[in-house]
């Protein structure tokens, strides 16, 4: 099959957004998929391979780096997606084996969106911790002023309120990510 119109400019924008290898898992002639790695910036591929040694060969992806995230849009993807840290469905209207293997689905086909949920992800685990540090910062403020008599507890109950209103404020930053 011809690659997608977006493939290489999605390749590109996940080298730039810090993707430390692209790989390519297919079943696919070996010649075939040389050609397309070498035509869309791919970093590795493995071809011919079913789909139980798509699975190992993400279990071997693996041992060497911290994460992997599986894109697949087939069947034959859906033992390599669950075995991922992140297995990603392509196209909501896909079949169901890989839509219940798979850990994230974007509704769309289009590969330009996959760099966007990466960026998407990491801002999201950024806004995570930060909510969770200045929630227990609070919480331990109030706990220890409210223990030593230095904050009446209705006042502390209210200032556990506010921050958890600061916490969802925070949270909220995410729909305006570009």
């Amino acid at each position: 099959d011809p690659p997608r119109p977006e493939a290489a400019g999605a390749i590109a924008d996940l080298h730039a957004a810090c993707v430390d290898s692209v790989s390519v898992l297919t079943g696919d002639h070996e010649r075939v998929a040389n050609a397309m790695a070498d035509h869309l910036g791919i970093d590795q591929v493995r071809a011919e391979l079913l789909p139980e040694e798509k699975a190992d060969a993400v279990d071997q992806l693996m041992a060497t780096h911290q994460s992997v995230a599986v894109v697949g849009d087939g069947v034959n993807d859906a033992p390599a997606l669950a075995s991922a840290t992140v297995g990603i469905a392509m196209g909501g209207a896909g079949n169901d084996v890989v839509l219940d293997s798979a850990d994230v689905v974007l509704m769309s086909d289009d590969l330009s969106r996959l760099p966007f949920a990466i960026r998407l992800a990491r801002r999201t685990n950024r806004i995570i911790t930060q909510n969770l540090a200045f929630a227990l910062i609070v919480i331990a403020g109030l706990l220890i002023g409210t223990f030593y008599g230095k904050i009446p507890l209705t006042l502390g109950v209210i200032g556990h309120e506010g921050s958890t209103l600061l916490v969802v404020i925070n949270s909220l930053r995410l729909l305006w990510h570009k």
